[in-house]
């Protein structure tokens, strides 16, 4: 038989509930507020000039399989204003489909230095690391940019993402990005990376620095990737961008945040796809970084706005709460993404966030169960500290994809 709870139990849950639910529509108003004003400090500054330092960069790019729009991504960093760089391709298979586009690439751009590097990885969990670890006996330079194989960039990029190693004590310069589907389950996803993960950057970068690195673009010096231990000592770990910041920063060097934004290439992802990147990226966060994985939910404006109201119906109390959490959400998200990351699906697509906030919230839960994990078309066992055992191999490279780099 079926026991009711005590209407005073009831009456004493639903109070705690409510409260719950205001508390944290209270702490996502003011961390919305702050991301706002972070992003205000951040891009307030303008565009940085030509950088008077322009030392020569190699580019590494680690392939696996076909990205959308590969021959433009490739393209965009031949195109680059800067004086002296160098670019490398690096792939485990001459037959990996990427490859023949980038030899494609290099002879339409006979003026630009490029390696084309195809080697069997070095031993890794991480098999992009054992690519890099491949790639680095052809690079030619001191400063070394890792940037993942569906990012496209401007011009002026290089440039732009070298002007603060001018700066004392800076070893590693990361930056923002932007994500671009065609899919509706595509954009769904990136409008999480404008309108979540940029604003949380810019708050991180405000209260305690810049301590890890985004896949879009790392700027790292070469003698701090020898000091740890070379690429190979990141071959563990699943966000191998996080660590290329992370462990430089817990040595002493500084990590800084170029003034500049890039355009990650997302195509036709389908929802798998974009489950399979959020599941990845959760439970990634929450191995490497379980207090920031917990504190995550007091960040969100939608969940508790509406429980408040689900809890309070008809409370005006509970609806202008709850209506100013949204509000505040939606200012942020269209000010951060919009205005300031120039995403214009973001500004054209604001009704949509909440929905995003919804599903990216039932994510998180998901990310507290299971340690499976797929990556570039292979499964993963993940262990404690964001370290990866085995590989399994689950789709065809020519048809692997990447719904978004990974995150800190």
């Amino acid at each position: 038989m079926h026991v009711l709870p005590h209407p005073s139990t009831a009456h004493t849950l639903l109070v705690v509930g409510r409260a719950l639910a205001g508390f944290v529509c209270i702490t996502a108003t003011i961390y919305n507020l702050s991301a706002i004003l972070c992003a205000r400090d951040f891009f307030r500054r303008g565009a940085p000039g030509a950088s008077s330092s322009t030392p020569p960069i190699t580019v590494l790019k680690p392939l696996r399989g076909l990205d959308p729009d590969a021959y433009e991504n490739f393209a965009s960093f031949c195109r680059q204003d800067y004086p002296g760089y160098q670019i490398v391709f690096g792939a485990e298979s001459a037959d990996d489909p990427a490859i023949a586009v980038a030899r494609r690439v290099a002879a339409d751009h006979p003026g630009v230095d490029i390696a084309i590097v195809v080697s069997k990885s070095a031993p890794s969990a991480n098999r992009k690391i054992g690519c890099l670890a491949g790639m680095v006996p052809e690079a030619k330079h001191g400063l070394l940019l890792v940037s993942d194989s569906d990012i496209r960039v401007e011009p002026d990029f290089l440039r732009r993402i070298v002007e603060p190693m001018a700066e004392p004590g800076v070893g590693v310069v990361t930056c923002l990005y932007r994500s671009q589907s065609s899919s509706f389950a595509g954009r769904v996803g990136a409008l999480g990376i404008s309108t979540e993960f940029a604003p949380s950057v810019l708050v991180a970068r405000k209260l305690e620095g810049v301590s890890f690195g985004m896949g879009s673009g790392i700027l790292i010096r070469r003698s701090i990737v020898s000091i740890l231990g070379g690429f190979e000592a990141l071959g563990q770990f699943l966000a191998d961008d996080y660590q290329l910041g992370n462990l430089p920063a817990r040595a002493g060097h500084r990590v800084e945040l170029a003034r500049c934004v890039v355009e990650h290439r997302v195509g036709d992802s389908g929802l798998r796809d974009v489950i399979d990147h959020l599941l990845r990226w959760n439970r990634g966060t929450r191995a490497a970084r379980p207090g920031g994985y917990f504190g995550y939910l007091l960040t969100q404006a939608t969940p508790p706005a509406v429980a408040l109201l689900a809890l309070g119906p008809g409370s005006t109390a509970s609806i202008l709460v709850a209506g100013t959490t949204i509000g505040v959400r939606l200012a942020m998200a269209g000010f951060v993404g919009g205005n300031c990351l120039g995403d214009r699906d973001a500004a054209r697509r604001l009704a949509l966030v909440p929905l995003r906030d919804l599903f990216g919230f039932a994510m998180w839960i998901g990310g507290f169960f299971g340690s499976s994990v797929v990556w570039r078309g292979c499964r993963y066992r993940l262990l404690a500290g964001g370290r990866l055992a085995g590989d399994r191999f689950v789709a065809s490279p020519a048809t692997v994809g990447r719904v978004s780099a990974p995150a800190p």
